[in-house]
């Protein structure tokens, strides 16, 4: 490892441990107590073969039962020292490690509620998923050896001194060897971290993959591509599983090269340290204690390699992680409250778009207080982009929007999201209750306001012939319900808390015309009737607003009633198609 490797892995496992040092400090103290145990276990082992096994075999001595009692009772309190450290050290580490990847997931968590829909627009949702899940575990798999690894270091030094204190030649010998392991670690370094990256690339683009099967199943099979897919999915898996093979190959080379240093080692401290007994230069013991110690280091080698061949890959794991929690996003404060009891909703000027590309260019659009509003307009006219801005979906490149005289950004977020409320054409279900669905757990909402917005919705109907009316279980994005029933759930939802702005993009679009003019006449009709800007595709819905406004390539290219619209040709042209539409559902 290169000194700037070092010094970044260093400091990104202090980044990840620092906020649990207590807890990983007492890791860190289970591992030099196990070391310290370890290190007294050989020394004790030195002294019995000098003190008690050799004069037996040589001089015929005879062992007390009082000596063997008071040996026994050392090795045993050297034991129990062992497994204390033991004991602490995995409990105390695997704690940490746990507490940091449950820290990542909550970051994670708390990013992807906040980040803007750009981010959203460039990434796969299975890599974000992946992010949750693989990423976050293989980040923390570092930090299970670390205390070890701490451990090795303790193990290292205790054993060191004891060595040179038994015969300082032998001990030399002995640490002779580490320089090649910080060699061969340094080259595996090197080797493994773009494999290593690759690799965690790969494991995102599999959940990439896997998910867009699982989330577009329908299509999927009303088109027949399950080969397709099949064969889409096994290619990323395969890719997935060279880079794991090729970092597998690297980790196992790695790790039978480091395994085999104690080894040699062992063999050459044996072969000196036995001529040196043969000359009288060292003790039988002595060569006992120093070889005891030095395959008690084996051990926490091999823990030290392991965690070192980690390192790379946890460091590759982490920089995905935080190419999320280090997109920048605003966080919700305290915003300006509204003080008009009726509010309007200005659009002054505004200019939308994605990049270089203008969608909504120029915009004036006002919708007043308890006025309904229809928008119309072809298929990429700007519609749905308008109601992303309004959402806070989209930034506007130019000009602002206001609610209540109020540019909206500076509305409290609360206020905002209780005073406007939108229900897109895709709605979308959590996968539990009607109620929880209809009422988001929203602070101070009443079982009554709940109700009331499932009636307005026209959802009564079906809601109360469920097997637990609104507490049954709607599934996954609602997928037990119809397409209908979700839009109406949906809408229920933005109605419930009287809102005192309602958008519908084309809300109502998998309900027939009766029940949409159902549910539009009990809104308009209800004692707390809210404003409406309804983008719609339906004469009959157009017909039931106050004003009508004809979108046309990102402008606005008409207002006025339906009546009053229809001596404009392209408006004309498009109320046209909408009746023979409607005319060949009938």
């Amino acid at each position: 490892m290169a000194k700037s490797e070092v010094g970044e892995s260093i400091r990104f496992i202090g980044r990840m441990v620092r906020p649990h040092w207590p807890v990983f400090t007492v890791a860190v103290l289970g591992g030099a107590v196990f070391a310290a145990g370890a290190v007294m276990s050989a020394m004790i082992l030195g002294r019995l073969v000098d003190d008690v096994i050799l004069p037996v075999f040589e001089q015929g001595e005879d062992i007390s039962s009082s000596s063997l009692a008071g040996w026994a009772a050392v090795l045993l309190s050297v034991v129990v020292i062992r497994i204390i450290g033991v004991v602490a050290r995995r409990y105390f580490a695997g704690m940490t490690a746990e507490r940091v990847s449950r820290g990542f997931r909550r970051d994670l968590a708390h990013a992807y509620v906040r980040l803007p829909m750009s981010f959203y627009r460039r990434r796969s949702s299975g890599d974000l998923l992946a992010h949750v899940d693989t990423d976050s575990d293989t980040v923390t798999e570092v930090l299970h050896p670390l205390p070890f690894a701490f451990a090795a270091l303790f193990m290292a030094i205790f054993a060191a001194i004891a060595m040179f204190l038994v015969d300082p030649l032998l001990a030399l010998l002995a640490f002779a060897i580490f320089p090649i392991s910080i060699v061969l670690n340094r080259v595996y370094t090197q080797r493994v971290s773009v494999p290593a990256t690759q690799q965690q690339a790969s494991v995102g683009k599999v959940a990439a993959v896997a998910h867009e099967s699982f989330d577009g199943a329908l299509v999927v099979k009303l088109l027949g591509r399950e080969q397709a897919e099949t064969a889409r999915f096994n290619a990323e898996a395969e890719e997935l599983r060279q880079h794991r093979v090729r970092v597998g190959t690297l980790r196992a080379i790695f790790e039978s090269t480091l395994n085999a240093v104690p080894s040699l080692g062992i063999v050459l401290v044996i072969l000196i340290g036995a001529w040196r007994v043969e000359s009288g230069a060292a003790t039988v013991g002595g060569l006992i204690a120093i070889s005891a110690l030095f395959a008690t280091l084996s051990l926490p080698l091999r823990i030290l390699g392991y965690f070192l061949q980690n390192v790379p890959i946890a460091r590759a794991a982490s920089a995905r992680l935080h190419s999320v929690l280090d997109e920048p996003f605003a966080e919700p404060g305290a915003g300006q409250m509204l003080t008009d009891a009726d509010a309007d909703l200005r659009f002054e000027h505004v200019i939308l778009g994605f990049g270089d590309q203008v969608i909504i260019d120029d915009v004036d659009l006002e919708v007043r207080a308890g006025e309904t509003v229809a928008l119309v307009g072809a298929t990429g006219s700007g519609k749905s982009t308008l109601v992303s801005a309004l959402a806070g979906l989209l930034e506007p490149l130019g000009g602002r929007i206001t609610f209540g005289g109020i540019p909206i950004d500076d509305l409290d977020p609360a206020v905002r999201t209780d005073a406007i409320r939108i229900a897109f054409q895709e709605a979308f279900l959590f996968g539990d209750t009607i109620d929880a669905n209809v009422g988001l757990e929203r602070n101070g909402i009443e079982r009554c306001e709940i109700d009331g917005a499932i009636a307005t919705a026209g959802a009564t109907g079906f809601v109360t012939a469920l097997p637990d009316n609104t507490s049954t279980v709607v599934g996954e994005r609602g997928m037990t319900l119809s397409g209908g029933q979700r839009q109406r759930v949906a809408l229920a939802r933005a109605l419930a808390g009287q809102p005192r702005l309602v958008v519908l993009d084309d809300a109502t679009s998998a309900v027939d015309a009766a029940i949409e003019r159902q549910i539009l006449d009990a809104l308009r009709d209800s004692e707390h009737a809210p404003s409406m800007l309804i983008v719609a595709h339906r004469l009959s819905t157009i017909r039931l607003a106050d004003r009508v406004v004809f979108v046309k390539a990102g402008r606005i290219a008409g207002r006025g009633t339906h009546e009053e619209l229809l001596a404009n040709p392209d408006y004309l042209a498009l109320a046209t198609a909408y009746e023979e539409a409607e005319a060949e559902r009938v």
